[in-house]
């Protein structure tokens, strides 16, 4: 290759140049366009952008991701005040079954029959002092759990018994046998299990290439979740069910001790222990293990540090319920519980300081103080020999188990070894195995018989801002504030007649809106049209619309929406469970569902209690605020441009007075399609939790 075709392809690949596309090199594309579109006189391409110049390529610190933060940590401070104000233990348990209420609703509640296990041990390792087995159960009727039982020889007495749920490994239980077996060798006995999506549970197996259409670590995890929102459910009901059916199962063992169960897990086995501690008070002890922070502060390094889907641990109104860790850990009063930290985790260690200090506030003012604790590594994400040793101690105590120092020998198996099913994979070996996404749909056609919610509600509701009465000024340098949108002219072209006029709107303390006012170059008023595309406003490449909309009598404005067009943090955030991922091109990558910029950004949003569609929406109606009190204009219309137009559609259904459009390869989704097609992949920024049953 040449020094030149080299430098050539090394800048086509490099961040700079994935960023700068968006102005810079969109001017080389609208050369392309004005040559191809000349008769029509094409506009240049930077008519259309805001920015002069646009933001340096790498990870930052967003308005987008500051509003996000400040959010979260607003209804926090809400939180705060709720507890600072329990007076006594009878209050403490009010606040606790009221959390609980919430947590279940969050998850679409809990299946409300224990059908028949179907119990079965395909097979049995003897080891040197305890055995494993090797199980198959149903959770569900045809939802197979594959897990692994440690049993001690000793057969003379009843022992307690620990669950280890898996976190995010490929391999699932396999990965943690080591953890089990160290519990096996202090005496307990010992279930753990693949959650779906991992291990044995692959829910979308390739047979002809041998592996997941999607990672078996979270991969299989945001395909499943998100499909859930739209149902009005969440992941986590159904990975907590196996939990509480392992449990079942425990208590059928006649080697168990019905009054010691204890759960213990890391990173996803971490939010599998405290969810399933949370909900089933037959566990006694909980140990959680990289997984304990406090979400605002998730919510602020995510995109950099942990960037992949994970449904499960998003649950919609998580923060602004008053949830959070906080609620998680409260849930489990008085039982024991420890919390197992890393001070170099992504789950930020200064979260987890905060939120086990209020806990334990509560623990010690009702005489409760010695049975919850932290323990802390100085390592990276991982259950460290060291927390695990602190783990089986707290455990030893609490379950009347002997004194015991150091950590006992394992001698690790290969997964082949471990395997519970023929194939490999339990939706190979049985016939009758259902699907997860099946399982989401059928939860969907059971409750889709209740009342419609229409979008306005969904949008009007508790978490609306209220823009239809906000200020609308001239930017004068100053500082944002609630209520209030400030406009800032910054450039305006003309061609043939027709300006475009350049503006950025700020408002919501951080938030700043690229607008484009596209009419004609006279002094008439005219109707309103707002128009965007997927990305957000228009390009250079879409002037032959936008032209036959100004000659059609409207005026045009565009938008870029929040972390959308310019907005858009220059950063590709690379998974390091699928580096594959973080190959694509920058367009892709950042709104790519699996692991993504603006995926995070749609999570963060479920925590904080406002979906991101809705703001999405919102941000239309703070252009039409502004049009009607800059411009004097009234809009009227909106279209959109490919799977654009279902914003469009959302916001003619929503907004007063605003109609409808046709487009050019117009897409509307239906949220109750995406659900009744089992629909793997579709663009995130639509996500909307309960959507199944608006459309």
């Amino acid at each position: 290759m040449s020094t030149q075709k080299w430098r050539a392809e090394r800048f086509r690949r490099s961040p700079i140049a994935r960023i700068v596309r968006p102005c810079i090199l969109a001017a080389l594309v609208g050369a392309a366009s004005i040559g191809a579109l000349a008769s029509e006189d094409a506009p240049a391409a930077k008519a259309f952008c805001v920015r002069e110049q646009p933001l340096a390529p790498g990870p930052r610190i967003t308005p987008f991701l500051q509003y996000q933060t400040e959010q979260a940590w607003q209804e926090d401070e809400e939180r705060v005040k709720a507890w600072e104000a329990i007076r006594d233990e009878k209050e403490l348990l009010k606040m606790q079954s009221e959390l609980r209420q919430k947590l279940l609703e969050m998850i679409g509640g809990l299946p409300t029959a224990k059908t028949d296990l179907h119990a079965q041990v395909t097979s049995k390792i003897q080891m040197d002092g305890f055995s494993i087995e090797k199980l198959i159960f149903q959770s569900l009727p045809g939802v197979y759990v594959t897990a692994l039982v440690y049993l001690p020889d000793d057969r003379s007495k009843k022992h307690p018994a620990v669950l280890v749920p898996a976190g995010h490994a490929a391999d699932g239980k396999f990965h943690y046998q080591a953890l089990s077996q160290r519990l096996v060798g202090r005496g307990y006995v010992v279930i753990s299990w693949d959650p779906v999506g991992q291990g044995e549970r692959s829910q979308f197996w390739d047979v002809a290439a041998g592996k997941s259409r999607y990672n078996l670590i979270c991969g299989e995890h945001a395909v499943m979740g998100n499909l859930a929102y739209l149902a009005g459910a969440n992941l986590a009901r159904w990975e907590i069910w196996d939990g509480i059916r392992a449990v079942d199962y425990l208590l059928t063992r006649p080697e168990v001790d019905a009054e010691r169960i204890s759960i213990t897990g890391t990173s996803g086995g971490g939010f599998q222990t405290a969810l399933i501690a949370a909900l089933d008070e037959r566990i006694k002890v909980a140990v959680p293990s990289c997984y304990i922070t406090a979400m605002p502060m998730r919510i602020a390094n995510r995109i950099f540090a942990d960037p992949d889907s994970d449904p499960e641990q998003d649950l919609f109104g998580m923060i602004s319920n008053g949830l959070d860790h906080p609620g998680l850990l409260l849930l489990m009063y008085p039982r024991p519980v420890l919390v197992a930290a890393a001070v170099l985790d992504f789950f930020p260690i200064e979260g987890t300081r905060k939120t086990v200090r209020e806990v334990r506030r509560l623990y010690e003012r009702f005489g409760r103080g010695e049975r919850i604790g932290l323990v802390e590594g100085y390592h990276g994400h991982q259950f460290s020999p060291e927390n695990q040793e602190a783990a089986l101690n707290f455990l030893d105590h609490f379950n009347q188990m002997p004194i015991r120092h150091g950590l006992p020998q394992i001698k690790e198996l290969t997964a082949k070894v471990l395997q519970c099913t023929r194939t490999g994979q339990v939706m190979l070996d049985s016939s009758d195995a259902k699907s997860l996404m099946d399982v989401i749909r059928e939860f969907y056609d059971e409750h889709k018989g209740a009342p419609k919610q229409t979008l306005a509600k969904a949008y009007y509701g508790a978490r609306y801002s209220g823009v239809g009465r906000w200020d609308v000024s001239e930017y004068s340098g100053s500082f944002a504030v609630e209520g209030k949108i400030t406009w800032e002219g910054v450039g305006s072209s003309v061609s043939n007649g027709t300006s475009i006029d350049r503006y950025v709107l700020r408002h919501s303390r951080v938030l700043e809106m690229p607008l484009l006012h596209i009419h004609k170059a006279d002094t008439e008023k005219r109707p309103v049209l707002l128009w965007f595309r997927e990305n957000g406003k228009a390009t250079a490449a879409d002037w032959p619309e936008i032209k036959k909309f100004v000659a059609g009598g409207y005026d045009v404005i565009s938008f870029d929406v929040r972390g959308l067009g310019e907005t858009r943090m220059p950063y590709t955030a690379v998974s390091p469970d699928d580096p594959e991922l973080g190959a694509l091109d920058f367009d892709h990558a950042y709104v790519n569902p699996i692991s993504g910029v603006l995926a995070n950004h749609v999570y963060n949003s479920l925590l904080a209690g406002r979906p991101y569609f809705l703001q999405m929406m919102e941000d239309a109606e703070i252009a039409s605020r502004f049009a009607g009190e800059k411009l004097g204009a009234k809009v009227t219309a909106v279209s959109g441009r490919g799977d654009a137009y279902t914003l469009a559609v959302a916001i003619s259904e929503t907004l007063r007075g605003v109609k409808l459009l046709p487009g050019p390869d117009a897409r509307s989704l239906k949220w109750s399609e995406i659900v009744e097609e089992k629909r793997e992949t579709w663009p995130i920024q639509y996500l909307l939790p309960s959507g199944a049953y608006i459309h």
